[in-house]
């Protein structure tokens, strides 16, 4: 049976990041693409020489054409501007705006049968584009956003209890910005609610540095964004789509009436399978989490209408 394909998109720290993960997972054979001539290739032949310490057959090519990316079951997107230090994720939206619609263009082109895992930021605004210019179905493009904040809510959790991380469950929702809800009801530590460990007052400060979790590692690296939880979210991802796991995530996905929202992309619970974003989960929330993922949303908004307006007038 031929081995899956993965298109990475954008060969930067994320995408070389992912493509090392896919080899050792032995998730399937990687192009790893870039406008950058040199870059993509320099690392594709950087990664097949580990191949043999590592005892891994997983081709690994590096490509400035999208003609290669023909026939990938998975197109993962990184490509874009990364934050620097003072900038939020809203400031790269004009820019990215532009290549996510050249990338887009190509990945309808050459990989039709794709699901699309979308990373660059600002993250609900470049899915949202994503999905309107290739045209795909909502089960096939999705965006990687809550995995990640969840992550570190679990992370900083954990640091502040001294348990392991696998102890600790948590869910962050919403859009993929300052506004991002970690809902505090659910989070629990071996199924004893968090509240019963941490008080409120600091759980209100653990809760707002993972808001801001990815600027503060923008200010200490200064010269880029983080890259090794975003590429190992994204490849969880491509995970439970190529081997058809039914696993249960936190993701950007297309809502028609979930959680009331109609017509916008959002993080929520989705079951990935097989079929990509197979089904949507609603949780319950509390009054007081309904209300920030009405702010959330409301910011969505406004980053999707203002990419609309910088867009129209190109």
């Amino acid at each position: 049976m031929a081995r899956k394909k993965i298109a990475l998109i954008g060969a930067g720290a994320i995408g070389g990041t992912m493509a090392h993960l896919c080899a050792l997972k032995g998730l399937g054979d990687v192009v790893l693409y870039d406008v950058i001539d040199g870059l993509p290739q320099g690392k594709a032949l950087d990664l097949l020489q580990s191949a043999p310490i590592e005892n891994f057959d997983i081709q690994v090519t590096g490509t400035t054409k999208y003609e290669d990316i023909a026939g990938a079951d998975v197109c993962i997107v990184t490509a874009g501007i990364v934050r620097k230090p003072g900038m939020s994720r809203d400031d790269l939206l004009g820019t990215n705006a532009k290549i996510i619609r050249q990338v887009a263009e190509g990945i309808k082109t050459h990989a039709p049968n794709s699901l699309v895992i979308v990373i660059t930021n600002p993250l609900d605004a470049m899915v949202t584009l994503t999905k309107r210019i290739t045209g795909f179905p909502k089960n096939r493009v999705v965006g990687q956003s809550g995995i990640l904040d969840s992550s570190r809510y679990r992370t900083f959790i954990a640091q502040e209890l001294k348990v392991s991380v696998a102890s600790v469950s948590a869910v962050v929702l919403g859009g993929h910005g300052d506004e991002m809800v970690p809902v505090r009801s659910s989070c629990q530590v071996s199924g004893v609610s968090i509240e019963k460990f941490i008080s409120a007052k600091r759980l209100d400060e653990i809760e707002a540095r993972v808001r801001n979790a990815g600027g503060e590692i923008v200010a200490l690296l200064k010269t880029g964004s983080a890259f090794y939880a975003p590429a190992s979210a994204a490849v969880r991802m491509a995970g439970a789509y190529l081997h058809d796991k039914k696993e249960i995530l936190p993701c950007a996905a297309y809502l028609e009436g979930e959680y009331g929202i109609h017509g916008h992309y959002f993080c929520v619970p989705v079951l990935i399978g097989a079929g990509g974003v197979e089904k949507v989960v609603e949780m319950e929330l509390s009054a007081s989490e309904k209300k920030a993922l009405e702010e959330s949303l409301a910011h969505v908004k406004d980053l999707v209408q203002t990419m609309d307006k910088l867009l129209a007038s190109k």
